[in-house]
């Protein structure tokens, strides 16, 4: 029998992750992770102790990647500094994710069926977002107060803001695809643009 608890293992297992982990990574290379993967502003202090660095090294680090588009600043409510991911960043991510996966050609196919998705949408509920959709059911629950049922389930609602952000990655994706094209010098127009 021992005298550790699953506590204690629990904690020298993390312990000797997180030595690995700055052993095996710069500075660089642990701030640029942690703040891909925060989703909320933060400050270089917040950043520096999850990326095992000091706040000078993190913020460094943080100012180059604003610099390289990686990461936006804003002024925090107490007039530091705060990080996050650019959503551009995140665009040119997830677009080059697409791009590893997808054909050109499927590509299209898929942009031109979420594109007639959307203007299904548009055309059965008579608005031209989910967003008017549900402030028009707002108002219509307002005006009958007897009414507890919406026309429109929250999985609709869903699908059709989900099938839009898709679209809009879709459509960089494609983009990007076809900006490559255009560097690697074949300049002519291809069967594969889709009009925005």
């Amino acid at each position: 029998m021992t005298d550790d608890t699953p506590s204690d293992n629990f904690e020298d297992i993390n312990k000797v992750v997180s030595d690995e982990w700055e052993s095996e990574t710069t500075p660089y290379e642990r701030v640029r992770h942690v703040i891909a993967h925060t989703y909320s502003p933060a400050s270089a202090e917040t950043v520096a102790e999850e990326a095992q660095t000091s706040p000078k090294t993190a913020r460094k680090h943080l100012n180059a990647l604003a610099d390289e588009g990686f990461v936006g600043t804003t002024t925090g409510k107490h007039g530091g500094t705060i990080y996050q991911r650019s959503s551009e960043s995140l665009v040119v991510e997830q677009a080059a994710d697409i791009l590893k996966h997808i054909s050109t050609d499927e590509l299209v196919t898929r942009i031109t069926e979420m594109r007639d998705q959307l203007n299904d949408y548009r055309a059965e509920y008579g608005v031209d977002s989910p967003e008017e959709l549900t402030i028009e059911q707002t108002n219509h629950s307002l005006a009958e107060t007897d009414s507890d049922q919406s026309d429109v389930d929250a999985e609709t609602l869903q699908d059709w803001q989900t099938t839009r952000r898709n679209l809009a990655f879709a459509n960089a994706a494609l983009s990007i695809a076809n900006a490559e094209r255009f560097v690697d010098g074949d300049a002519r127009t291809t069967d594969d643009s889709v009009p925005v």
